[in-house]
């Protein structure tokens, strides 16, 4: 029976390290990006036109007004609704958007399903050994 298994030892071997060798960093710098994003608030605003552009103003959690202008066209000039739910990052309040952020975790989940494959391919070479 060890004779027909003798394929799968090279090809664990490389699965580990195509695995580990690329997981680990992507998880080490999941784990990095995570501490260094700014938290994200919400505050009540307004909409305003400019130049044919939406802008937004609001006060922030320092009281301190800021303006906004996006990248959406205003509409010929008519505005539905003035009041609007902003969603900012505190770190840097020009960072806004109507719409709640969405943090993408592409990194950590790439991260993560490559060192699996490197641990199951390590304790795939371990028991083919016992063999």
């Amino acid at each position: 029976m060890a004779g027909s298994l003798d394929f799968l030892g090279p090809i664990l071997e490389m699965m580990t390290w195509v695995g580990f060798v690329p997981g680990v960093p992507l998880l080490i710098s999941a784990w990095v990006l995570a501490k260094r994003r700014c938290v994200w608030g919400t505050a009540a605003g307004e909409q305003f036109a400019a130049g044919g552009f939406l802008g937004v103003q609001w006060l922030d959690q320092s009281n301190e007004e800021q303006k906004v202008l996006l990248d959406i066209p205003a509409h010929d000039g008519s505005i539905d609704s003035r009041s609007v739910v902003v969603h900012y990052d505190l770190c840097h309040p020009s960072r806004c958007s109507l719409q709640p952020p969405r943090h993408d975790n592409t990194v950590l989940i790439l991260g993560w399903i490559l060192t699996g494959v490197g641990i199951l391919s390590t304790l795939g070479g371990f028991f083919l050994l016992l063999l």
